[in-house]
């Protein structure tokens, strides 16, 4: 009797065990349900092992946890933060920023740190913002380029060929002009005009009788002539900072490149094929302005740009029968100068026969004049 005793506790024990090992194993499955749907909160209490690199946003890891001493296996997504958005790096200041001109106000809230307006027929300021700082004038170097190239007679359709060194290895800039291409010197203007080529202008400087550094020296002469005094040249293309101009200055260039119609038709054409190596390419100009559908009557212009120049833009135009020369150096932000050459339109449409002058202090904040103030007469000479 006593071994039928025993035998029957042994065989309630070896039952009692699986069931209690079941109910275990069912315990810590609810507890994965249970827990999965507040991932954080499980991951504190069971002890997460995790991996030592982030797992990227959304991806489903395995993952070994401990519940009630026992390991397991869990899969679960993974939630990873976003990256913390850096601040906004200030933009690099301009020469013009770090001469203080950007402290300049003027009524037409104009973005560019100088600004001027010219009658061409008579010479008239009528507008006037810091014109007579000399700053990097960036690409609009290329006009004087021209100049020089045209008033030099050198025959236009002698082949050109870019070499090695009219690779930019200063600024590194583009250019649809690879170290070998054949293009006629007429052709070489008309993309370094239109579409400011900096290959192109390298190579019409360097093919001037005496090389790069007589045509450099030809371009400040050229200057001197047209009493551009606060004019210096470094470069044909313009990428070189040490190519400084007034805007004054510039008003003198582009009414003497206005002379020359070559200039005036290279510049001003909104796209043209041009023949690079024997077969027809098509470029396109830097100056939305000059295509026929944004309303403006453009006779010459020039375009620059260069980190220390800001954006520059330099031309003719016929606005309300007056034809004029503008001049904005220095503007902030890829359509800043677009958007001045607007203001500065809508500002002159408004005026009336009788020209009005607006003059902005020529450094520091200056002194703006109200729209309507007492009109100021320039000669060329003192412009």
């Amino acid at each position: 009797m006593y071994k039928v005793i025993v035998a029957a506790l042994i065989s309630a024990l070896c039952i009692a065990v699986p069931v209690t090992t079941v109910q275990a194993a069912n315990g810590v499955k609810k507890t994965v349900v249970k827990k999965t749907s507040a991932k954080k909160k499980f991951v504190k209490r069971a002890g997460v092992r995790r991996q030592a690199a982030a797992e990227p946003r959304g991806k489903v890891v395995r993952r070994v946890v401990t519940v009630r001493g026992k390991k397991r296996v869990v899969y679960q997504r993974a939630l990873v933060a976003a990256a913390a958005v850096p601040a906004a790096v200030a933009a690099r200041p301009t020469m013009g920023d770090m001469a203080g001109l950007n402290l300049t106000r003027d009524p037409l809230d104009l973005k560019s740190n100088v600004a001027l307006v010219v009658d061409q027929a008579n010479a008239e300021v009528l507008f006037e913002k810091n014109a007579g700082v000399a700053l990097p004038i960036a690409s609009i170097t290329k006009m004087m380029t021209g100049l020089v190239v045209v008033e030099a007679n050198q025959d236009m359709d002698e082949m050109l060929t870019v070499t090695d060194d009219d690779v930019d290895r200063a600024k590194f800039s583009s250019s649809r002009l690879r170290v070998g291409d054949r293009l006629t010197r007429r052709n070489m203007l008309h993309i370094a005009l239109m579409s400011s080529e900096n290959r192109a202008a390298s190579a019409l400087g360097r093919n001037y009788p005496g090389g790069l550094a007589a045509f450099v020296a030809a371009m400040n002469a050229k200057a001197q002539a047209l009493g551009m005094t606060d004019t210096r040249y470094a470069d044909s293309t313009g990428l070189s900072k040490q190519n400084v101009a007034s805007a004054r200055d510039l008003a003198k260039l582009a009414m003497a490149a206005y002379e020359h119609p070559i200039l005036r038709e290279f510049s001003t054409d909104a796209k043209a094929v041009i023949e690079r190596n024997g077969r027809p390419v098509q470029f396109g100009t830097t100056n939305g302005l000059v295509v026929p559908t944004s309303g403006w009557q453009i006779g010459l212009q020039k375009t620059g740009f260069i980190n220390e120049a800001g954006r520059c833009v330099m031309m003719q135009a016929v606005i309300e029968g007056r034809s004029v020369i503008m001049v904005l150096l220095d503007a902030k932000g890829t359509a800043a100068r677009v958007a001045d050459a607007m203001r500065m339109k809508k500002w002159l449409t408004a005026l009336k026969p009788a020209p009005f002058a607006e003059t902005i202090g020529s450094g520091g904040a200056g002194s703006a004049l109200s729209a309507g103030a007492a009109a100021m007469t320039h000669s060329a000479a003192g412009m």
